[in-house]
């Protein structure tokens, strides 16, 4: 079978084991992919208790909590059981990689460190200028 590649195959073979990447697949013990019925059930309540984790994932994104957190662990728990849903996690952690790389460029930084600025004296400027016109009254208390 032909591969594309120059190298052999124990080499390919060998190239491949190094990647960090765990295989696809259900991670659920043997004896419960054994059977059928139990392996159906499994992944029926893995999917339920995922997607219990996802909602309150969603229902803390508008609420406080750490609601993308949550998120991401209801796509882990999807993912011990479920083929896409490994190859999302795949996909998200590699996307957060390269964020990551992107944001730690010295010229990002930089542009990122300005921009924060100029927002923080325009922020100040404005709160500067509501002290001098009204005081330290709350916007709701002002009677004009």
């Amino acid at each position: 079978m032909n591969t594309g590649s120059d190298e052999t195959g124990e080499a390919v073979a060998a190239a491949e084991g190094t990647k960090s990447e765990p295989a696809l697949g259900s991670r659920a013990p043997e004896f419960i992919k054994a059977r059928r019925a139990l392996h159906l059930s499994w992944q029926v309540g893995v999917f339920i208790v995922g997607l219990a984790v996802v909602v309150a994932g969603v229902i803390m994104l508008p609420l406080p909590g750490p609601g993308w957190l949550v998120i991401f662990g209801g796509m882990a728990i999807w993912a011990t059981e479920f083929v896409w849903a490994q190859l999302v996690l795949r996909w998200t952690k590699r996307k957060v990689t390269e964020a990551t790389q992107k944001a730690l460029d010295p010229k990002v930084r930089r542009r990122n460190i300005i921009l924060t600025s100029i927002g923080l004296v325009i922020i100040a400027v404005l709160v500067g200028i509501y002290v001098w016109k009204f005081g330290f009254e709350m916007p709701w208390k002002i009677k004009e």
